[in-house]
């Protein structure tokens, strides 16, 4: 008697995620990770930078070289293009609509990151976080258009809206899952 019961619970366990039962697929997770290929305005390979997601918001790490010695903005743009003045990567990533600027009283954008130290060697190792974007929940840069990292040529200041006074764009990632 025992054998039919195990035969016929081990058929049940098996077929149940075939579909019998009502049993409905379940959909593919989140995106945890990202990435961006980095590249200066002449076509030159910087590095790459990945993109995770945690529990508390996103973490972006990765190394660069070739970049110009000095202090730099560094943002996420609303769109995923790199074009070589890199102008089609848009506005920084706002989806609040607040003004920009870590140190701004009325709220940051989205894609306002901290300021990017780059040493005489111009090699970086680059350890930011955010808890205002993800990369497919509220607030996604993975969304239809995409989005991109981009690296100014001065400080931002953190305040000054739209950009913090950070200059020219240098290079830039479109973020990739």
């Amino acid at each position: 008697m025992r054998q039919p019961l195990v035969f016929i619970a081990t058929v049940l366990l098996s077929t149940a995620g075939c579909g019998m039962f009502g049993h409905k697929e379940e959909p593919a997770p989140a995106a945890t990770s990202a990435r961006a290929e980095m590249r200066n305005a002449t076509g030159q390979r910087l590095g790459d930078l990945a993109l995770t997601q945690t529990a508390n918001g996103l973490l972006i790490l990765g190394e660069l070289n070739g970049l110009p010695p000095g202090t730099h903005g560094f943002h996420v743009h609303t769109v995923g293009k790199c074009d070589p003045t890199f102008d089609a990567a848009g506005a920084h990533f706002n989806p609040t609509q607040r003004q920009h600027g870590i140190r701004n009283p009325s709220g940051s954008h989205g894609g306002d990151l901290t300021n990017l130290n780059v040493p005489e060697s111009g090699t970086l190792r680059v350890e930011a976080w955010t808890k205002d974007i993800s990369l497919t929940g509220n607030n996604r840069v993975l969304d239809a258009d995409g989005s991109a990292l981009m690296i100014h040529a001065l400080a931002d200041d953190y305040t000054t809206d739209p950009s913090g006074a950070s200059g020219a764009r240098i290079a830039c990632g479109v973020i990739t899952p």
